[in-house]
């Protein structure tokens, strides 16, 4: 889930922070009638459903939307709310638009930072861009160009390739744009971009970049921000990776685990401490990997780089399988569908077991091990074992 060729440039001339924000103003004119109403929590509530037919004044709907920046249970109440209103216009498609809401509400967390009731599928992405944030505000100025050297599994050989700390955020962000798009907010290479994959549009951010990518969260915050307030149909968005597409409940996850990989990348070449994900975070993206395995092995097979099918069942049957077996924080038990990506992964249809630690599968995943050198318990059919472990590092790519 990181792949190209040849040696990366010195992406950054000089180091660039981004200028301080405005001061709010703590003085307004409250004789002013355009001036913000000062209503109680209760009051407010109260206005919740006024304010979803869009009746209140505008004084009044600012007032609301002021609060609903700072008070999360008002927040989803407002969100239901909102989805009863769509109900009583009959005249109008009840298939909207995903992102309604988030425009509703964008002024809202447009003016200041809020506690934002993050989905719990988006927690994972929100978590690792956190972490990111806090190891770049700990490095030197110095640090922000140290050598960082990228690994990926690619034709069944460990890729290596040279970057700096600039130049993997930078990474970071031009695919972070997959998602942008998908949700229709702008993407960090430009309007009108071509449909390019991971690796092109980090060659094409490269290219074209004049100083070091920001430092701070604006791009993951508006991501999170949108999702938050997206509604329930978001999550089922489609994000096109080139060659491959995931719903966006498991993209997220997905930039989740390139955000740790690259950020280790990051602290191992300043020589900072960083912990791996949480065990349910972790977990999330295990379980994202083992359920991509049984279609990368079907590719690789495709491409001569795997055993051919053995017993071959109709689409949703159980067939032969492998028990993954993922040890420590985030760990548990996976069931490989071996001989087509249709099928269905079973106990009784086992024929191999691999039991492996949580992070050092993640570190195969990543392509930062090669199949050879993961410590792996194995039982069983070699061939089924040395097939999956190469399709987990195959997964990985720049």
């Amino acid at each position: 889930m990181t792949g190209a060729n040849g040696e990366g440039d010195d992406l950054a001339r000089a180091p660039w922070i981004p200028g301080p924000r405005e001061p709010a103003d703590d003085h307004a004119d409250l004789s002013d009638p355009a001036a913000p109403l000062v209503l109680s929590h209760t009051v407010l509530k109260s206005l919740l459903g006024a304010w979803a037919l869009s009746a209140c004044s505008a004084a009044e709907t600012r007032a609301v939307e002021d609060h609903l920046t700072a008070c999360a249970p008002c927040a989803d109440e407002a969100l239901r709310l909102r989805d009863a209103v769509t109900l009583l216009h009959e005249d109008r498609d009840l298939d909207l638009d995903p992102l309604l809401r988030s425009r509703v509400l964008e002024n809202c967390l447009g003016r200041r930072p809020a506690r934002i009731p993050v989905p719990a599928w988006a927690a994972p992405y929100d978590a690792e861009t956190a972490r990111l944030d806090a190891l770049l505000r700990d490095i030197g100025e110095s640090e922000w160009h140290a050598p960082v050297r990228l690994k990926w599994y690619e034709d069944d050989h460990l890729v290596r390739r040279k970057s700096t700390v600039a130049g993997v955020i930078g990474h970071l962000l031009a695919v972070d744009g997959l998602v942008s798009g998908a949700l229709g907010l702008d993407d960090p290479l430009g309007p009108d971009v071509p449909e390019l994959s991971p690796t092109e549009r980090t060659e094409a951010f490269w290219e074209a970049l004049d100083r070091p990518p920001n430092r701070g969260r604006d791009q993951s915050h508006t991501l999170i921000r949108t999702v938050s307030f997206a509604g329930r149909g978001v999550s089922d968005l489609t994000v096109t990776y080139g060659d491959f597409a995931l719903p966006l409940k498991d993209a997220l996850l997905e930039r989740a685990f390139e955000c740790w990989v690259h950020a280790d990348d990051i602290a191992n070449a300043v020589a900072y401490p960083y912990d791996p994900p949480s065990g349910p975070h972790l977990h999330g993206m295990i379980d994202l990997a083992a359920r991509l395995l049984p279609a990368a092995v079907a590719h690789r097979r495709r491409a001569g780089l795997a055993a051919p099918p053995r017993h071959l069942v109709a689409a949703g049957a159980p067939g032969r399988s492998l028990h993954l077996e993922v040890e420590g924080a985030g760990g548990g038990h996976w069931y490989i569908a071996l001989d087509s990506p249709a099928a269905l992964g079973s106990p009784d249809h086992t024929v191999a077991q691999v039991a492996m630690d949580g992070v050092e599968f993640c570190q195969l995943v990543a392509g930062h091990i090669s199949p050879q050198e993961a410590a792996a318990g194995q039982d069983g059919d070699r061939e089924a074992i040395q097939d999956v472990l190469s399709a987990a590092a195959s997964l990985s790519r720049l």
